[in-house]
């Protein structure tokens, strides 16, 4: 069995993501394949080393000796990895794809720290999120950081941080807006193809608003033209309002010069993704920096 280290790896990510399922997802692989290979450590070992709960999973005696046994092997086999790679003086750019609004407000402040974690150049490329997806399966770009999970065969997606769309104008504007509000502003919009336009649609179509009869005064490509678009919007007469995520605006609304509201009553979320190809599910590269991404407190 230590010649097949896959099988005490799966167990290790069961062990620490404390979840059959949560183990499946990070290792990219069905959940009956997580069950199967700790039967077959199981069925090597004739005892068994875990037991589900309600809330979890819980090591038995012997499953508490292989984690310390598995541990130990991981941290000589990841020590050895790294060692191979000075030998052979792995040098390359790794290029990270994303979406504008993580892409040019979230991960800029953290690429030093990136490089420095795998000691190699880093690079960034910024695109709509299924773009970048596409760039990714074409092995043009090394990891994913999107707004919505585009799902393809062949890519593991990971949950990464929660953000939170927000309305904003130039002009003060109550922070609670009902659902009449909405119709007494100019509007900047996305263009169509964006997730942002199409998530804000939908939350609009649920708490029963008409987009369609918003006074749209322009439509823009990134969350960049929008920010710039309501910063010199005219602060004369009715207010000019877009949708943005909250980073994209932070800066301003803590200096004053944009201010946020909220539709009353309800928060408009969703996930950022972490997502790279299944093929490179245990690359100490691509584990480095989604370890790392995953740590971070945004």
């Amino acid at each position: 069995m230590l010649k097949d280290f896959a099988k005490l790896q799966t167990f290790l990510t069961v062990v620490k993501e404390k979840s059959f399922s949560k183990a499946s997802a990070k290792l990219g692989i069905s959940q009956p394949a997580v069950t199967q290979q700790i039967k077959f450590i199981e069925d090597y070992l004739d005892t068994r080393v875990v037991e589900r709960k309600k809330n979890g999973i819980r090591l038995t005696k012997e499953g508490e000796d292989l984690f310390r046994i598995a541990t130990r092997l991981e941290k000589a086999i990841s020590s050895s990895e790294k060692e191979l790679l000075k030998i052979i003086n792995k040098d390359f750019t790794f290029v990270m794809g994303s979406s504008y609004s993580i892409g040019n407000y979230i991960l800029p402040s953290y690429l030093g720290a990136i490089k420095e974690k795998i000691d190699n150049e880093v690079h960034l490329q910024v695109a709509l999120s299924a773009e970048v997806i596409e760039q990714l399966e074409d092995k043009k770009i090394d990891i994913a950081l999107i707004e919505s999970p585009v799902m393809h065969e062949g890519i593991i997606y990971r949950e990464w941080v929660e953000d939170e769309l927000v309305i904003f104008s130039n002009q003060p504007i109550p922070k609670q807006l009902r659902r009449e509000d909405l119709y007494k502003f100019d509007w900047i919009c996305r263009n169509e193809n964006s997730h942002t336009r199409k998530l804000t649609s939908e939350v609009f179509e649920e708490i029963g608003v008409e987009c369609s009869s918003f006074n749209v005064i322009g439509v823009v490509t990134s969350p960049t033209a929008i920010k710039e678009s309501i910063s010199y919007a005219s602060k004369t007469g009715r207010p000019t309002v877009s949708v943005v995520s909250r980073h994209v605006i932070a800066h301003e609304i803590e200096n004053g010069t944009l201010y946020e509201a909220r539709i009353k009553n309800y928060k408009i979320t969703r996930k950022f993704y972490i997502a790279y190809s299944k093929e490179r599910k245990h690359d100490a590269f691509i584990d480095n920096v989604v370890n790392f991404l995953l740590a971070i407190k945004i």
